[in-house]
């Protein structure tokens, strides 16, 4: 049985026009799963939030709002997968942030990789989720 692969994409034009810019989607629905690409803390504009603990804060409002297109929330995530130019001096403005994203148990699979470069960004985040059941 092949499954139907379905586009997903935020609300925002001008976030919509940068994933047609550099040729992929936001997030990809296949069957109750959604695989989100990397989410960094770039304005409306695409530049990068120049505050590193704002920068990680809109990656999860930019995250959010790819999740909200797709009929889910930050609870329906299963696997986090993050990057960070340089975790050992980032990492308490990251958990700061994470912790009031992810306040209470169960807290979804997380793994931290440390890379030299992001494209101008400090932090990128991706995830897969499962959507609930309609």
């Amino acid at each position: 049985m092949a499954l139907n692969n379905e586009a997903i994409f935020p609300a925002s034009p001008n976030r919509h026009a940068l994933y047609e810019q550099h040729g992929y989607s936001a997030a990809i629905k296949s069957g109750d799963l959604v695989f989100v690409s990397g989410q960094v803390g770039s304005r409306e504009d695409g530049s990068p939030e120049p505050d590193f603990k704002k920068q990680v804060a809109l990656a999860f409002d930019n995250l959010k709002a790819v999740l909200k297109a797709a009929g889910c929330t930050t609870d329906d995530i299963v696997d986090v997968t993050t990057f960070h130019t340089d975790p050992e001096i980032q990492f308490g403005d990251i958990m700061e942030v994470k912790a009031s994203v992810f306040d209470q148990a169960l807290y979804p699979n997380w793994t931290a990789i440390g890379v030299k470069w992001l494209a101008g960004f400090d932090f990128e985040i991706k995830v897969i989720a499962r959507a609930p059941a309609a």
